[in-house]
């Protein structure tokens, strides 16, 4: 294989397994994904994207035939790019048959981006870090 067709093998690969948060986001809206939080209740309960389903990574091959629809496409997320816990979650589903996509950046950068982010006392929003995002709008143009 050629230089080029291995580096065009390789990015259309990636981005058919890993999406962006504004992906995620418009996703969400056109209600085309099944966004999975897989980290502790914890975590969860200290935040997460408004919208998501709680199931941690050690739940997946018992809760999910039950509770996600099989022609589903999964987007995972944990905390952020330090953490491959989406990445393991996102191979539990792999395993069973689902159409599964890994969210890059996690719930770190769901929320530096100004995305809704639900806790028990309701749904907020963190302002845009300009380091991650447009102060204006949602798209970078990317």
């Amino acid at each position: 294989m050629s230089g080029t067709a291995a580096a065009v093998a390789h990015f259309s690969a990636r981005l058919a397994f890993e999406t962006d948060v504004s992906d995620v986001a418009a996703d969400l809206t056109a209600q085309a994904v099944v966004v999975i939080d897989s980290r502790s209740r914890e975590s969860w309960d200290q935040g997460h994207i408004q919208g998501a389903v709680h199931l941690p990574t050690a739940e997946i091959a018992t809760r999910a035939p039950a509770t996600i629809p099989r022609d589903a496409t999964v987007v995972t997320y944990c905390w952020g790019p330090g953490c491959n816990g989406a990445t393991r979650a996102a191979l539990e589903f792999a395993r069973l048959g689902y159409r599964v996509k890994e969210m890059l950046g996690g719930f770190e950068y769901w929320t530096r981006e100004g995305f809704p982010v639900e806790t028990a006392s309701g749904v907020t929003r963190h302002r845009v870090d300009p380091l991650t995002a447009p102060g204006e709008g949602i798209a970078c143009g990317c």
